[in-house]
This record gives C-alpha cells, sequence and structure tokens, in this order.
C-alpha cells in the first residue's frame, strides 16, 4: 500500500490557465517541500479567446471545436512545470463571461444543479484527503460565473467532505480537510506596483484609464497568508507559457523587467476562510499549513 503523504494540498480552479494565476508558486514551493499536490478544474476552458499569434484566423476557428482538448494538453504542461501531483476535472462546461450566452448552455459549470457539482467535489476530497483547500474569494476575484460557482461549490464541499451523513451514495470514508483559504491579490501592493510602472512607462494592462485602483485586489486587513514563492518564478513563467491560446507571449508577466516580474509574482496571498488557529496573533502566516503540526 502506498503510504499517504504527511500533507496534501488542494487547489479548486475554473478553468485550465487559472491554476497559475495567484497560487502557480505555492504548487511549486510545496511540491519542492514533498507536499502532495492536487488541482481540480472545474471546467475544459471550452469558452474564450484563442490568442496563440502562430494560429491564423482559419487556424483558430479550426481549433475552436475542440479547444477543450487543446487546454487539456496545455493544462498538462503547466502542470508539469510545477510538479502538481494529481489532476482532476469536475466534467462541467466553460460558462464564458457575464452575460455571454455560454452562459445558458445546459452543461455549463454556472448552470449546474448546486448538489451534483458539490457530490463531484466531495468525492475528490474524500479521495485525497486534503489538509488545506484554496479557491476564489465571493466575487471569484473578478467576478466570472465559474469563478464564483468554484467558490460556492468549494465552500459546501469543505463542510460536506467531514459529514458522514453527506453523500453517503459515494460509499467513502469522511474526511474533514483543516483549512480553507482564498486566493487574493494585496491591494496596496497591486496599487504600488501598478503605480511604479506607470512612471516607468512599462507597458500592459494597467495603461487602461478606466482601471480603478482603489477597487482592484483585496484589502490588506483581509489577508492573513503571504507566501514568498520568488524561488520558483521560473517555473510560473513555464507554466504561463505553456498555455498559448489563452496567454499572448507578450503578455505582461513575460516582458516585465526581472526586478518588477519578481514583485509582481515572487508573493502569493491568501485569506483565511474557515478554521482560524484560536491563538491566530494577527501577523502574517507564511505556510499554509501553519498550525496543522
Amino acid at each position: 500500500m502506498t503510504k499517504q503523504p504527511e500533507y496534501t494540498f488542494m487547489a479548486v480552479h475554473a478553468h485550465p490557465d487559472d491554476e497559475v494565476f495567484g497560487t502557480g508558486g505555492t504548487f511549486a514551493l510545496l511540491a519542492a517541500r514533498g507536499v502532495r499536490t492536487v488541482l481540480v478544474t472545474a471546467t475544459g476552458g471550452e469558452e474564450g479567446e484563442i490568442v496563440d499569434p502562430d494560429l491564423d484566423e482559419a487556424a483558430k476557428q479550426a481549433m475552436f471545436p475542440r479547444l477543450a482538448e487543446v487546454r487539456r494538453e496545455e493544462l498538462l504542461a503547466a502542470a508539469h512545470a510545477l510538479n502538481i501531483s494529481e489532476l482532476r476535472n469536475l466534467g462541467f462546461r466553460d460558462s464564458g463571461m457575464a452575460g455571454t450566452e455560454a452562459n445558458n448552455h445546459p452543461d455549463s459549470f454556472h448552470r449546474a444543479v448546486f448538489h451534483e457539482a458539490v457530490r463531484r467535489l466531495v468525492a475528490i476530497i474524500r479521495e485525497m484527503r486534503p489538509q488545506v483547500i484554496v479557491t476564489y474569494d465571493p466575487f471569484g476575484s473578478y467576478g466570472h460565473p465559474d469563478h464564483i460557482q468554484a467558490h460556492r461549490v468549494t465552500l459546501a464541499a469543505f463542510e460536506a467532505a467531514g459529514e458522514a451523513r453527506c453523500f453517503p451514495e459515494l460509499q467513502m470514508e469522511a474526511w474533514q480537510p483543516a483549512k480553507l483559504y482564498y486566493a487574493v491579490s494585496s491591494r496596496s501592493g497591486m496599487a504600488s506596483g501598478i503605480k511604479a510602472m506607470r512612471e516607468q512607462g512599462i507597458p500592459g494592462p494597467w495603461d487602461n484609464p478606466d482601471m480603478n485602483l482603489d477597487l482592484m485586489g483585496t484589502p490588506d486587513y483581509l489577508i492573513t497568508t503571504r507566501i514568498d514563492v520568488r524561488a520558483h518564478n521560473e517555473q510560473k513563467i513555464q507554466a504561463f507559457r505553456a498555455h498559448k491560446t489563452q496567454i499572448a507571449p507578450d503578455g505582461f508577466m513575460f516582458t516585465l523587467p526581472e526586478e518588477a516580474r519578481q514583485n509582481f509574482l515572487g508573493y502569493e496571498h491568501f485569506m483565511l476562510a474557515h478554521r482560524a488557529p484560536a491563538s491566530h496573533s494577527g501577523d502574517l502566516e507564511q505556510d499554509l499549513f501553519d498550525g496543522l503540526d
């Protein structure tokens, strides 16, 4: 029998490529420490643009019907770069951005029967037995329907997995994860970084004059955990590059000067949502597994 790793970490994301933003460095860091890492992706990423400059318009149109297959291959390459141990998929369809026709597709995650979506995730939690789970905040980071649904489903599954009365038909032993986190961005860190980019004339999404820095990111007083992943930035870059159909080669993560890249990609922030240690001092955690020894 294979020995259960001492620690298992799970992140629940909506689409292929989401795993790199906010948790890519954490995946790589924990894998280097010997933690078993599990990525759960809710959809196949069937919607969205294809930004690969190596493809002409005809090639892009030919790719759309098999986009989920292509993005699955990209996900495998990104997971390899981050040394992710296990991949699982909830089996729903990408719902597209808010207000699009894809929201109405009967197989979309947005329209999923909630009980069934929770059941699928509970089965994975009971199989993998993670101590720590990460997903999005209630706004889904930026309001995408699938991100918000991932938050709702993960929140329910976190509790239901540990309750034997829930989903007995799975015939799996209940497992209660110890901690649930939301992956977030520091509002002050984003504001200072974007201000510096603008002052230095470095191009990026911050060139949009409608960008409201006061509404971006999470207020710092809500952040409980900051992970230094600078040693794993190159792995994050490799994982970003693996998602060729979604992330253009001139994306800001590739073109930032090295010092700016270290600041932007080198720290990942989290908000502890459930099972806060009673003795929490108010200082920022530097390890998602703090208090579990």
